[in-house]
């Protein structure tokens, strides 16, 4: 028995009293018609992957959250880490939080024997800034949160560990999507564990950014197109592509920066995101479908093929009115 999970949209009937009866003969008349088309759904071997990666980001988001509450206990007693560490749970914050699980507060002895690195630089300036004491209750409250910190992070160790080598068997899609600048190896697992490593399934790009929730829909009436936003489908590949186009747009020299900034001139910066986002996925559509790397010099020759394609174009129109220009003026000007 072949099942096809189905969109709803692509089913819809015209409306009318409705029943589960009518509804079902309703879509049973369309398939037959062979006028249902099965969703994407992944080999097992991508949904296990995939759920690691899920997984991944919520114990990020986890990790996140309980550094904010561990913060926040600390600024509430009086202890300011974060105004002259950058990292306050690097090897000097945690070492000095330890410190305050035992005692509850920080002398200028045990706050040297804490600061590491460039931190004892600026001994004096944290030891203003940690003039607070801690009550047994929340030394224990300190103490609980440390560990749960800790118990989230060694999960994360384990999940990584565990990805990398469940991703072993997806050498080659993975190298080819390493190759693109801004996306380092565990944005390509996210990536390849919600598209998959073939493309069979979407037979062209606009369908694979239509499932991927990056193709805005066109709402336009009476000659007048207005802004529409893209549709909430795949949130999780939608979110990596964005955090990757982020990373993009913040380098220099390349096409898609180039692009990007472009782009950004006639429209906001979160739009301009959205539409980076869609064109990496058109790319990577491209790379995996033809298993061939990224390279900024196929962009720079498709530049050249448009711009020999727009000047016979002008000359076509000059010659056409009468004009006599060589290619070479054409190309100067």
């Amino acid at each position: 028995m072949h099942l096809l999970v189905v969109n709803a949209r692509h089913m819809r009937n015209v409306p009318g009293k409705k029943t589960d009866m009518r509804d079902a003969e309703w879509i049973a008349t369309l398939l037959r018609a062979g006028l249902l088309r099965g969703s994407f759904v992944p080999g097992q071997d991508i949904r296990d992957l995939r759920q690691f990666t899920r997984y991944r980001k919520a114990l990020i988001r986890d990790i996140t959250s309980q550094k904010n509450r561990i913060e926040k206990l600390l600024l509430s007693s009086g202890f300011r880490l974060s105004s002259f560490l950058s990292d306050i749970f690097g090897s000097s914050g945690v070492g000095i939080m330890h410190q305050l699980v035992q005692v509850g507060s920080i002398s200028s002895q045990s706050l040297d024997a804490c600061l590491k690195g460039r931190a004892r630089q600026k001994a004096g300036d944290i030891l203003s800034n940690l003039n607070g004491i801690l009550s047994e209750p929340q030394r224990k409250l300190l103490k609980l949160q440390l560990a749960h910190l800790k118990d989230l992070q060694d999960n994360l160790d384990e999940i990584e560990q565990q990805i990398r080598t469940d991703f072993t068997n997806f050498e080659r899609p993975i190298q080819l999507l390493d190759s693109i600048p801004g996306i380092d190896l565990i944005a390509a697992y996210a990536i390849l564990a919600e598209i998959s490593h073939s493309m069979s399934a979407f037979p062209t790009a606009q369908h694979i950014c239509s499932w991927a929730g990056l193709a805005p829909g066109s709402h336009e009436s009476a000659g007048k197109k207005k802004k529409q936003r893209v549709t909430p489908e795949n949130n999780y590949l939608k979110t990596i592509l964005c955090e990757v186009a982020w990373v993009i747009a913040a380098h220099k020299e390349q096409y898609l920066s180039g692009w990007y900034w472009r782009l950004k001139q006639r429209t906001d910066s979160k739009r301009a995101i959205i539409a980076l986002a869609r064109k990496l996925l058109v790319i990577i559509y491209a790379m995996l479908k033809s298993n061939q790397p990224y390279s900024e010099q196929k962009f720079a020759q498709r530049r050249e093929a448009v711009d020999k394609k727009r000047i016979h174009r002008m000359l076509n129109e000059l010659t056409r009115l009468g004009y006599e220009v060589s290619l070479a003026t054409a190309s100067s000007a």
